[in-house]
């Protein structure tokens, strides 16, 4: 019986070494690998990803309703929080609540009842940048690749055509004429075509009247009766009314198509 050697001729050879792979089992070393590629390619499915930003975007605005911001209207701002310090804070906060769908009016009263009219519109406008940006990330990063192939009806197919090849221009429009929900426009940004730097662009510029009117109101909400808030209230309610007057004439555009 032959153990670790041979004996040819008296002489004894040592018997060549076994590879290592071959003491292992082949299923047992390609199994594993296969399934963590097919978890893998699970977890980053375009729904998979749909399912996280659902779940993130549900997990934000429950964290709206148990913190309350609207608090801030009337209980104030912390008072260790003060002066530029307090309006960055402001601003970051105010883009993380845009994202958990709380309404922009009210934090831009809020800015400019806390900040004033120039610190609160300065904060403003920067949180509505970073919101949208949160946002237009989240929606293209998450859940474009999945909702794009069900754009087939003849509305969305055509609000999809005007955001992908007009995209500043339909961004500007939405941001000027409050008609579209700021996260309605987010996330229907995202599903599109439309670039980065468009869209963040016309979000900042098409931003400022209506902010602009919201934070003075803020401001002025002490004395209702002032120039400063009677103007302000007026360029809030005519953006209004002018988005209506297009969006009733433009009806027959978006059904023909």
């Amino acid at each position: 019986m032959l153990d670790a050697t041979t004996r040819s001729g008296g002489t004894a050879t040592a018997a060549p070494p076994v590879p290592a792979t071959e003491l292992v089992p082949t299923e047992f070393t390609i199994a594993p690998r296969g399934l963590s590629a097919r978890c893998t390619r699970a977890l980053l499915s375009p729904w998979s990803r749909l399912s996280l930003l659902v779940t993130l975007l549900v997990s934000a605005g429950a964290t709206v309703l148990l913190f309350e911001p609207q608090k801030l209207l009337a209980d104030g701002w912390p008072p260790q929080l003060n002066g530029a310090a307090a309006s960055v804070v402001f601003a970051v906060a105010y883009g993380l609540c845009t994202v958990a769908f709380v309404p922009r009016p009210l934090l831009n009263l809020a800015a400019g009842a806390l900040f004033g009219s120039q610190l609160g519109l300065g904060a403003s406008l920067a949180g509505t940048v970073l919101g949208a940006g949160i946002a237009f990330g989240l929606g293209r990063i998450l859940g474009q690749d999945a909702l794009r192939p069900l754009l087939r009806g003849r509305w969305l197919k055509a609000a999809d055509g005007q955001l992908s090849r007009h995209g500043f221009r339909s961004m500007m429009a939405a941001r000027l004429f409050p008609g579209v929900p700021f996260w309605a426009a987010n996330y229907c940004a995202s599903v599109s075509r439309m670039g980065w730097f468009p869209f963040l662009l016309a979000t900042g510029l098409g931003s400022i009247p209506n902010t602009a009117a919201y934070v003075v109101a803020g401001a002025q909400a002490s004395t209702p009766t002032s120039p400063a808030f009677l103007i302000a209230m007026a360029f809030i309610a005519l953006p209004a009314l002018a988005g209506a007057i297009i969006a009733w004439r433009k009806r027959h555009h978006f059904r023909d198509r």
